[in-house]
């Protein structure tokens, strides 16, 4: 897990790959006890690329226009609101734009991620253009060290133009030095000495995510998003339950649950 060494490793060593688990902690000690019984009793040291950290808990529209039901009174008496956004693209569009102006945003979509690293299921978004932000998400939802920088993740495409290194970074294990005057353009992801803890996302793995970061770079030019775990100070967030309480006990702008966008009414 510490991800300033791991980020060492292929720019300093002869190797030319190095993949590192979502849960590279004692909770994947369960991974390396399945893979070890499979090999005995297969007598295969073959396996499957893992690709993905989603594997946890989903939920599907109804499920979570149920949840939502049960809140209706408590977001009136608090003057939220609640709707829907079927068309995927629209959702992901209203969603950069929110962000570009400099709303916080919790984002809760698909099956949860395994490991201790929001990977933009159940992740907290913001703009990684504003210097301030690092102090704003601690004074909204965070409360945290201000020396300890955000993550940004990327778009995969576009990491050689904003990265020194190229490579594929999915569950967010490695730092990386930005290029040269890139740490100025997204203050709020970078560290003091020019590097970031970077997650790259691909259309393929996790297309939803993806399109929201597109969207967010065909209205600024930037193709990332500031991504922290959708929690404050506790664990991350697994139920759409947990997502709303999290919503209405923080000052987070906006919570898209799904298809449902729940926001504060200014």
């Amino acid at each position: 897990m510490n991800s300033v060494a791991n980020g060492k490793i292929l720019p300093n060593t002869a190797f030319a790959n190095l993949f590192i688990q979502p849960a590279a902690g004692d909770a994947g000690g369960a991974l390396g006890a399945a893979l070890c019984v499979h090999h005995e009793r297969s007598g295969s040291l073959t396996r499957e690329p893992m690709l993905t950290a989603a594997l946890g808990p989903g939920y599907d529209t109804q499920q979570l226009a149920d949840v939502l039901a049960r809140y209706q009174t408590r977001f009136a008496e608090r003057r939220i609101m609640c709707s829907q956004i079927g068309d995927v693209s629209e959702l992901q569009r209203r969603t950069a734009a929110a962000i570009a102006d400099g709303a916080v945003v919790g984002w809760f979509q698909g099956r949860m991620e395994w490991g201790p690293r929001a990977l933009g299921q159940r992740s907290i978004l913001a703009d990684p253009r504003r210097a301030d932000m690092r102090d704003l998400l601690n004074q909204k939802i965070k409360r945290r060290e201000g020396f300890r920088s955000f993550a940004p993740s990327v778009m995969r495409e576009a990491v050689s133009q904003w990265f020194e290194i190229d490579d594929d970074v999915p569950f967010m294990m490695k730092v990386y030095p930005l290029r040269a005057g890139r740490a100025a353009q997204v203050p709020a992801v970078a560290h003091v000495d020019g590097s970031a803890r970077l997650q790259t996302v691909t259309h393929e793995h996790n297309p939803m995510f993806h399109g929201l970061i597109a969207q967010f770079y065909k209205r600024t030019g930037v193709p990332m998003l500031l991504n922290t775990s959708c929690n404050e100070n506790e664990p991350i967030v697994c139920q759409p339950e947990e997502a709303i309480e999290c919503f209405l006990r923080t000052n987070m702008d906006m919570l898209v649950l799904g298809e449902h966008v729940i926001s504060r009414i200014t």
